[in-house]
């Protein structure tokens, strides 16, 4: 006998993230009913992921499940959601998550006006579709949106599939995932600059030099804060900092690539932040900013 308040669960989308909630909503023993899975990786990511769930028609699965699970890419969500409810899917009582950092509960009117209950339910947390992304939902916390009344039923769902709960308001969502994919995805394009510049000296192996320098940094930076900060910016090294940059002006042929932008536009939000913690006197910022900025002078 299943434990009570277990509910059938509809997964549409069986990518990278909806095929992962899934499986976890599996093993807290909610049973998944249908899964859509239009590409071949994401057949194959089903099968892998939640094995005997039949892959249905998007509709089907609607008609099926008390919990529905909206796991599509952020501009398909509100196409998606308008289109099911034209065609008189969306059933009352019936809970509609979706996996949307971008989005709250606003996006999902047309499944409040059918009688529904949208929630918001966003993992902080970056997928490969395979098994070892359950291990990763331990230390995961989720972004849920919801109505005051309905925000434990978004929690709960939450702490079921082993992650915390964060509640953030409907007005504040964008903020949030701005937050997350600045965080994020372009530590990704820094890792890669970096990676890149070290290849370019001879460095074979950038992964094993970047790595400890990368881990201590960023757990130093999660425990201090900007305490953690360090560098050439923050102490005021305007010669150092100026050789960057001209190494880097000629390593993009002349300022045209990607590095020394995303250089100069670190180093100048660093260079903000370092001085008003009062790490840098007024002509150290003004050293920097011509460094940055030599067109200026």
């Amino acid at each position: 006998m299943g434990k009570p308040g277990r509910l059938g669960v509809g997964i549409i989308g069986a990518g990278k993230v909806g095929a992962v909630l899934g499986a976890a909503l599996r093993a807290a023993e909610h049973a998944v009913v249908g899964v859509s899975a239009v590409s071949e990786a994401s057949r194959e990511r089903a099968e892998t992921l939640l094995p005997g769930v039949p892959v249905l028609q998007v509709q089907e699965i609607v008609d099926r499940a008390e919990l529905v699970l909206l796991a599509v890419p952020d501009d398909a969500l509100p196409g998606l959601v308008d289109g099911l409810a034209k065609l008189g899917a969306w059933q009352p009582g019936q809970l509609v998550a979706h996996t949307s950092g971008r989005f709250g509960v606003g996006v999902l009117h047309p499944v409040r006006a059918a009688g529904a209950v949208p929630l918001a339910l966003h993992p902080a947390m970056t997928f490969t579709g395979m098994s070892l992304d359950l291990t990763r939902l331990l230390d995961c916390t989720f972004g849920v949106t919801a109505d005051a009344a309905m925000l434990p039923i978004a929690q709960a769902l939450v702490v079921e599939m082993g992650a915390e709960p964060v509640a953030i308001a409907e007005a504040d969502r964008t903020l949030y995932h701005a937050a997350l994919a600045h965080g994020s995805n372009h530590l990704v394009t820094l890792v890669a600059q970096a990676s890149e510049l070290l290849r370019s000296v001879g460095v074979e192996l950038p992964e094993r030099m970047l790595g400890p320098l990368l881990r201590a940094t960023l757990e130093n930076a999660l425990a201090s804060g900007e305490s953690a900060l360090t560098g050439p910016v923050a102490r005021g090294d305007v010669g150092t900092v100026a050789a960057h940059a001209e190494a880097l002006r000629e390593f993009d042929g002349g300022g045209h690539g990607d590095v020394l932008a995303a250089y100069l536009a670190m180093a100048r939000a660093t260079a903000l932040r370092a001085e008003g913690r009062g790490l840098l006197k007024p002509d150290q910022l003004e050293g920097l900013r011509h460094a940055l900025d030599p067109k200026e002078d």
